[in-house]
């Protein structure tokens, strides 16, 4: 097998340069110093600031003597109308209860009266114990069927040593031997230049807030003094709504209506349920299992342990494929893109003309009337006088002197 690759046979080693480092002009620092204006301080100049009294009214502690005359404006427009009531549609109470005094039972008393207990005799057959004195068969179709075959040693497989290559590796890469670097221009550093020194002054902790705003003197706050407090000298009610209203009146407790249970007692205790007497054992005797004809003659040699990889594969020396990659011809040098495309070789510009409807009164138009919609319409100056004309539209703003003009009122 040959020792080549695509990459190794199209890609030829090429004749790379040095990058050139671009060496940069010594900084020199500027002598000037910074006059540390500001476009605030330049433009907004500082006035005179005088105190502006307050809108609101001061709160008034003290209460008027004269009676406040207040009378809503609902009470003030909105009277009662004078007429008269509406009678309400009602149906006539026609109920007159029975004179008769109500007995106090219910449907379920009247339809269902205590009856006593029915003895009913028993149709359960008696208990019998059927005991089988057949014994259990053991043989199953496993025991009969299963032949037990002699087990072969298992061969294991030796590996096969491992054997180094004999030529030498090579410590080449496809971009080592293909990526050629290209010259272009080096990047440019958008790093601010270095603080010039002379700016090491403190900086200035009085702010514009601090000058232009004083603090105004502000009055004292009348404060009035708390009522101390007395504490009552009555015993405290300490009894609640509950405790006062509702007391335990002398009453009967209510009657239970329902029947009271009458229990069964008998000596003996009988332990049979529906279960046992309903569902006796039946007398049913062992079918034989039905056991399948056997069709399939098992082979008597052991198993080849041969796949079909193993038995039909044949190994075949490799083939080396033509490739059908074209040759390169070498790198391309630095060709201008063209600068021309479909829009700018067939895009032409047309003037923007400003649409009719929106002026005030159009030019060339005379106002005919208002339709039905709420839209103006208008004629042009040279048809004034012929009533057949169309609307016009946006498309046909290049003739407008002969089509007509509708605008929204």
């Amino acid at each position: 097998m040959e020792g080549l690759t695509t990459s190794r046979r199209d890609f030829g080693p090429h004749k790379v340069a040095p990058v050139k480092a671009h060496q940069y002009d010594q900084f020199v620092p500027s002598e000037e110093n910074m006059d540390l204006l500001t476009t605030y301080k330049k433009d907004y100049n500082p006035y005179t600031v005088c105190r502006v009294d307050p809108i609101k009214p001061r709160d008034n502690k003290y209460p008027y003597s004269n009676k406040m005359e207040y009378l809503p404006t609902y009470k003030a427009d909105y009277l009662p109308w004078n007429q008269p009531r509406r009678q309400p549609l009602r149906l006539e109470h026609k109920y007159q209860p029975a004179s008769v005094r109500f007995d106090n039972r219910t449907t379920h008393q009247d339809d269902y009266p205590i009856k006593g207990l029915v003895k009913t005799v028993s149709c359960k057959p008696l208990a019998m114990p059927k005991l089988c004195n057949i014994p259990l068969e053991d043989v199953t179709n496993y025991k009969m069927s299963y032949v037990a075959h002699p087990v072969e040693k298992r061969v294991v497989h030796e590996a096969e040593k491992f054997r180094p290559c004999e030529i030498p590796f090579e410590s080449l890469t496809t971009h080592k031997q293909s990526y050629r670097g290209l010259m272009g221009e080096p990047a440019k550093s958008l790093k601010p230049l270095a603080r010039p020194p002379g700016l090491d002054m403190p900086f200035s902790n009085t702010t514009e807030f601090r000058d232009k705003y004083q603090a105004w003197p502000t009055p004292q706050m009348f404060s009035k003094a708390p009522i101390t407090y007395v504490p009552p000298e009555d015993s405290m009610d300490l009894l609640t709504t509950v405790q006062a209203h509702y007391t335990y009146p002398k009453g009967v407790p209510a009657r239970s209506c329902r029947p009271a249970p009458q229990i069964r007692k008998s000596g003996r205790f009988e332990g049979s349920s529906t279960t046992k007497d309903d569902y006796k054992q039946w007398s049913s005797m062992r079918t034989e299992p039905v056991k399948p004809i056997p069709q399939l003659d098992f082979p008597t040699e052991p198993l080849d342990c041969l796949t079909t990889t193993r038995a039909h594969y044949v190994p075949h020396p490799p083939i080396n494929t033509k490739s059908c990659k074209p040759h390169w011809s070498g790198p391309r040098g630095n060709v201008p893109v063209e600068a021309q495309t479909t829009y700018t070789i067939s895009f032409t510009p047309k003037e923007m003309s400003r649409c009719l409807a929106s002026y005030p009164e159009p030019p060339g138009y005379t106002f005919e009337e208002v339709d039905a919609l709420g839209h103006r319409i208008y004629k042009p100056v040279s048809q004034a006088g012929s009533p057949q004309s169309s609307h016009l539209s946006v498309d046909d703003s290049e003739n407008p002197s002969q089509r007509k003009l509708e605008v929204s009122a």
